[in-house]
């Protein structure tokens, strides 16, 4: 491994439960997949450490054994388990990637969840503890040091605490992002001991405590350096509210100094129609040809009948639950569907919602195809086949689907929350600008209105194609949104070297 001795603007080690193309369950892996190559791109020495889990192909991605590091173990109240290192390249990329293995805690097909039950594993706390007590001695084994540790999301939350207690002696910075504070990390106060997290510490209204319980998100935020997350709007969202805050929203407030919010960007070539191996039809904005083409294939794959004339296909890419909306689409349903449209889903998620679509489908048959999977190469179908993408989301921290379907000419329709405000700019038909259609109730007659609002305007097919051209022009890739959370370091270390 290098020395510290290094030209690179800052040395980070970006740490994630979850990273594309290795693993992925949401948003996050997205994000840890792709801002690294683009921190690399404007000089950051950034280095990234996630765990091996069992679903992940070592040989395709060459995922070696790093000699320099032996094996160690890790307490884990009266037990010990061992850490493995292993090492790999992040494709596309010379950014290192640090993954640890564990047979015990790892070597399982799912990160959170039993694929064979859907359900979280019960041992989900161990696990990421574990995980984070080896990332702190990792660091303690390399000849490579960095100048802050940039934490994701509550499996990461201990790290912080760990850095601020001093267990990494000359390490001080922390950035914690928040990908969807929904999902905290709430343990029953008896993992502090195998945290080696002091018991009286434990105490109404102290970071450790939450109604009860421990809270590992809370910990995160109350520790660390510097917090962000993923667009403005949902930084302000949190502060505001139980509704956003679930419970966290005063936590927050009092760090309101500390929080910032950047957009995600996305991957220009991963997500590209001019390029997309995944598609069979490749389209830009200056000949759009391929993407009715697109339109025609996706139709098929669905077993929908190619309608004549000017019939929008709507796509949908989503995790099926209440978060996203679905409780108001399922009012409103009925209605979208007596429109002169089509509708393609792709997801999973509460059975409820599986059997809303599933019903759907069978009243609909030539209007509405329904895929209970995730089907990579079917997502990118349906971006690039679709005319409209349908978001109402009741909150979204920044959301990807949106940005991947204006680089594909596919017109956003979402709730003005979070990322989805901040990205999706409300079409005026007076001056012909924007990107998409937004509402802000949050209310199934404000969807319908909105899917009404662009389902009229797709009629006109003038301005519906200058449209396309306004989304397929907007720049959301990871350049700008990486100069910022390079600036966030920086102010990190400084605020830690005072």
């Amino acid at each position: 491994m290098p020395s510290n001795t290094t030209d690179k603007q800052r040395r980070v080690l970006l740490v994630s439960a979850e990273i594309v193309p290795f693993a992925k369950e949401g948003g996050l892996a997205d994000v840890a997949g792709a801002l690294p190559k683009a921190l690399a791109e404007v000089g950051v020495d950034i280095r990234i450490v996630m765990p091996l889990y069992g679903g992940i192909d070592r040989d395709k991605f060459e995922i070696k054994p790093l000699n320099s590091v032996p094996s160690f173990d890790i307490t884990m109240g009266s037990e010990t388990e061992t850490a493995e290192i292993f090492h790999a390249a992040l494709p596309g990329s010379d950014v290192p990637v640090f993954m640890i293995a564990n047979e015990r805690f790892f070597d399982r097909k799912g990160v959170y969840n039993d694929p064979e039950t859907g359900e979280g594993y019960a041992d989900n706390a161990l696990r990421f503890i574990f995980f984070q007590k080896a990332v702190i001695e990792l660091l303690r084994h390399l000849d490579w040091a960095p100048e802050v540790i940039h934490c994701n999301d509550f499996h990461t939350g201990l790290i912080p605490y760990y850095v601020s207690r001093g267990d990494l002696p000359g390490l001080n910075a922390t950035l914690f992002s928040i990908h969807n504070l929904a999902y905290q990390g709430v343990e029953p106060p008896d993992i502090m001991h195998v945290a080696e997290i002091p018991h009286d510490k434990f105490y109404p209204m102290s970071a450790f405590e939450f109604y009860g319980k421990v809270n590992m998100m809370k910990i995160g935020i109350a520790h660390s350096t510097l917090i962000n997350t993923v667009s403005p709007t949902y930084a302000r969202e949190i502060q505001s509210s139980a509704e956003f805050g679930a419970g966290l929203e005063g936590v927050l407030r009092s760090r309101a100094s500390d929080l910032s919010g950047i957009v995600n960007g996305i991957d220009y070539t991963v997500w590209n129609p001019e390029i997309d191996s995944l598609i069979p039809h490749q389209f830009s904005a200056t000949d759009l040809k391929g993407k009715e083409k697109n339109k025609n294939e996706l139709l098929k794959r669905n077993n929908l009948p190619a309608k004549k004339g000017r019939v929008p296909v709507i796509g949908i890419i989503s995790r099926l639950a209440d978060q996203k909306g679905f409780d108001i689409l399922e009012e409103t349903l009925d209605r979208i569907m007596d429109l002169d449209v089509q509708m393609v889903v792709l997801g999973t998620g509460t059975r409820q919602y599986h059997e809303m679509f599933e019903a759907a489908a069978a009243k609909y048959p030539e209007k509405l195809g329904v895929n209970l999977a995730f089907d990579n190469s079917l997502a990118h179908l349906i971006e690039a086949g679709s005319d409209m993408f349908l978001m109402p989301s009741r909150y979204e921290p920044c959301g990807l689907n949106q940005l991947y379907s204006l680089r594909y000419g596919t017109i956003p329709v979402v709730r003005a929350t979070g990322g989805l405000a901040d990205t999706i700019e409300d079409y005026n038909p007076n001056s012909g600008k924007g990107t998409g259609f937004s509402f802000k109730e949050y209310s199934s007659q404000a969807l319908f209105e909105a899917v009404n609002r662009a389902f009229r305007l797709f009629a006109d097919k003038k301005p519906w194609q200058a449209l396309i051209g306004n989304a397929m022009t907007a720049d959301f890739s990871w350049k700008s949104s990486a100069a910022k959370y390079l600036k966030l370091y920086d102010r990190a270390v400084l605020e830690t070297t005072r």
